[in-house]
């Protein structure tokens, strides 16, 4: 592995000094690269800058590309007010030479999706993202960039995982029935085939180098759909740019043959941008730029007109809050991993809205903090940008163990199916091996040995597994078996008021205010760590 100390110092070095550089001075092939962007295109470096970087780039070397790794429209108002659409127009103006589809694409439902792979210039290019009834790719599998000496294949693979981080009715025809995958299975034999067999064909049309751009990242759900189980199952590949995990490195990862490939993601957000360098001899090279210099004037204005949209739709103040509400502790997603205050607001905003006896919130739902101070609708979209509606379910005490045990099968590692909870407290203990057993497209099948969770109490008293509760959330974990919640779809829905989970948080804050109950970060000691 590269020291990525090392590795930064060199990446913010080359911002400062590359646009100077002489033509001859580079190399014959530069891939910028962004991912997970999540509509953050006015943070860290901004998207003004990224594509004024480019556009110097391009000037000094004509094969210079631009691409995405997925994830970009979704994640801010800016994505979830205009289903994306916003987000295409400034990814066009930025002159994006090629997407794939993170997880988020899909969000805003499949009928869209593909309508905005139309709108996307560059379109969106995925090998493994496949119809069910032929087998074969939904979207281009992989495109080829004929340069000067050079033909570079960049082949896209979207995680599997999508199935269920992303809504899955999405993916099913009216009866429930699956129509669209990702190569999924446990034991990722499916998606390592595909991607072979994809990387053969780029080959047999002449591709000299073979780059994945992927959405999987290194610490999936799911741990052989991660960049580094793909490549040891594969051969051919010169390079992968990954995504999804929200992390900043350039490592290397062996290949099935153990040749070191080099593997680069960058971040959230925008916190920095790839610098990936095909050498003439076909050797591959990358940094990450932390810093840029002057913005694009004319991406900066189309950012800045689609941003006032927004403000002006969102400026309403809805409530203030004297404590902030973290989605993070020690630099961690803990939101992911344990309870937090954020976490206990949420879920008992929720609980009071139903009357309920509990109420579950997947920590994959947050996506931000809540400040203190005054709060607009803005605020709220920005932390539920989803559009999640929320709904009241008959769940049996038997389901919500299994949820449980599900919800904290991944702990102490951050997974978005993490529960934050009211109306119930519980202990677990990590270091039991999970007993949760997965089926092949990552959802809950059944529990097996010993349990980590125990002592669940649900409005003060022991929890039944025969009795039924009425449980609060919103439909893409209790309807929809997002985050493979799948011992929920069955239940009895009791009631769906086509309020969404800004909604409620919005009544319950300029009904109830903050209290001083939510003051501790680390929450209320409703979801305790506890050995045996």
């Amino acid at each position: 592995m590269l020291n990525r100390k090392k590795f930064l110092r060199a990446g913010a070095s080359a911002a400062l000094f590359a646009l100077l550089l002489p033509l001859q001075a580079w190399a014959q092939v530069v891939i910028l690269h962004t991912n997970d962007i999540h509509c953050g295109v006015d943070r860290n470096l901004t998207l003004a800058r990224v594509a004024a970087y480019k556009k110097k780039q391009k000037a000094l070397n004509p094969q210079t590309l631009l691409l995405d790794a997925g994830d970009a429209i979704q994640g801010e108002p800016l994505g979830k007010l205009t289903d994306g659409r916003a987000m295409v127009r400034i990814l066009n103006g930025a002159g994006y030479d090629f997407a794939i589809p993170g997880n988020h694409e899909f969000d805003y439902g499949m009928d869209n999706f593909l309508s905005l792979a139309k709108k996307l210039d560059c379109g969106y290019t995925s090998c493994n993202f496949v119809r069910l009834d032929t087998g074969k790719p939904v979207l281009a599998p992989y495109r080829i960039f004929p340069f000067k000496e050079r033909k570079v294949a960049l082949i896209g693979v979207t995680t599997p995982g999508t199935l269920v981080s992303s809504t899955p009715r999405f993916f099913q025809d009216e009866k429930g029935h699956f129509i669209y995958g990702f190569c999924e299975d446990k034991a990722g034999v499916k998606l390592y085939r595909q991607v072979q067999d994809t990387v053969e064909e780029a080959r047999e049309q002449g591709a000299d180098t073979v780059i994945l751009v992927a959405h999987l990242g290194s610490d999936g759900s799911i741990p052989v759909w991660s960049s580094r189980a793909l490549l040891a199952h594969v051969t051919g590949v010169d390079g992968l740019i990954d995504g999804h995990s929200h992390e900043q490195y350039e490592v290397f990862y062996p290949d099935r043959n153990g040749k070191m490939i080099p593997v680069a993601q960058t971040g959230t957000k925008l916190q920095s941008l790839g610098r990936m360098v095909i050498e003439d001899d076909g050797t591959i090279r990358g940094e990450l730029v932390r810093e840029l210099m002057e913005p694009d004037p004319q991406v900066e204005k189309l950012v800045r007109k689609e941003m006032a949209k927004v403000d002006r739709a969102l400026s309403q103040k809805v409530g203030e809050s004297s404590v902030e509400l973290v989605d993070s502790l020690e630099g961690q997603r803990a939101v992911r991993q344990k309870e937090t205050n954020l976490g206990d607001f949420a879920a008992d905003a929720f609980r009071t809205c139903f009357k309920a006896d509990a109420a579950l919130i997947n920590g994959g739902s947050f996506r931000s903090g809540l400040p203190r101070g005054a709060w607009t609708r803005k605020t709220l979209l920005t932390l539920f940008p989803f559009g999640n509606q929320a709904v009241l379910r008959s769940i049996s005490g038997q389901q919500l163990l299994d949820a449980l045990e599900l919800s904290v099968s991944h702990a102490p590692e951050e997974n978005g199916g993490f529960l934050q909870v009211s109306g119930l407290t519980f202990v677990y203990d990590p270091a039991i091996p999970s007993p949760v057993k997965l089926d092949d497209q990552g959802n809950f099948a059944r529990v097996e040995g010993e349990r980590r969770v125990r002592q669940v109490m649900i409005g003060g008293k022991p929890l039944d597994p025969a009795e039924d509760y009425l449980v609060a959330g919103t439909s893409y974990i209790l309807s929809d078996g997002g985050n493979g919640y799948t011992m929920f779809r069955d239940t009895t829905l009791v009631a769906e008021p086509g309020l969404s989970d800004v909604d409620i948080l919005a009544d319950y804050v300029q009904k109830q205010g903050v209290s001083e109950a939510y003051r501790k970060p680390e929450g209320q000691g409703r979801i305790r760590i506890d050995r045996k």
